[in-house]
């Protein structure tokens, strides 16, 4: 099956969606909050539709679960071999901020596993991409990308710093000086991925589809997504759609 995938046409959905997605950042939007108290946008509704649209039409047999849709039952999508994980936006806070970091998260996974991604960041006009054999990429440039080796860098959320995050990070034995940085949304594993920072450790809540993109650039990279208690990579499609805690480095 993924060799059927043409990433090219994922990138562009990405692209797509990201048309209306700038319209509606330039002006004034509505604000809505979920049950979670998290944000939503007409962006985030209209964005869902045209990614998943687009994906019904090329690929009918894959189903498709996103943040905007209604969950399928776990002893369905249990069986699911491939399916697509989506977040039409994320970073939804950070959007409402007008910040620019905010991404669109497109991922398949294949038996619990991430294999392809696409996480392209509209207001700074980045994309990062990969898909499993194939190598990753920011634009059109190979990732890793050799960066000063003379710093560890650490990448933090911008919007759910947690003590036991610090924790972690004041805990990390390294020679060099220690610097760390602020991110929103999926951009902080692509950091690590692309080789800006060292690690990201996230020990706060996230939902599989907030990383499942970005993961699969990490793993593509060379660079892993760890569960923070069983040191193994990151599964998903889980019962619980939230992730562990996790590092990815």
């Amino acid at each position: 099956m993924l060799e059927k995938i043409n990433l090219h046409d994922i990138k562009n959905i990405a692209l797509e969606a990201s048309k209306v997605i700038m319209e509606i950042y330039k002006k004034d939007f509505q604000v809505e909050y979920k049950d979670d108290k998290s944000p939503l946008t007409e962006a985030d509704l209209k964005a869902n539709e045209i990614i998943c649209n687009s994906l019904k039409n090329l690929y009918p047999d894959i189903p498709i679960m996103s943040e905007e849709n209604k969950q399928t039952d776990y002893d369905i999508r249990k069986n699911w071999e491939y399916y697509w994980c989506i977040d039409p936006i994320d970073g939804t806070k950070e959007f409402v901020k007008k910040n620019d970091e905010f991404t669109v998260n497109i991922a398949l996974i294949h038996n619990q596993e991430p294999v392809l991604g696409v996480v392209y960041a509209p207001a700074i006009e980045v994309m990062y991409s990969a898909k499993k054999g194939s190598g990753a990429f920011k634009n059109i440039q190979k990732l890793p990308i050799k960066r000063d080796d003379n710093k560890y860098i650490i990448v933090a959320s911008k919007s759910h710093m947690s003590q036991e995050t610090q924790e972690y990070i004041d805990n990390i034995k390294t020679t060099k000086e220690k610097e760390l940085t602020s991110m929103g949304s999926s951009l902080k594993l692509c950091l690590v991925a692309d080789g800006s920072a060292n690690c990201y450790p996230r020990v706060a809540p996230t939902m599989e589809w907030d990383t499942a993109a970005a993961d699969a650039i990490v793993r593509e990279s060379g660079k892993m997504t760890y569960n923070f208690e069983t040191h193994k990579p990151l599964s998903y499609n889980k019962v619980e759609l939230l992730n562990p805690n996790f590092v990815v480095k």
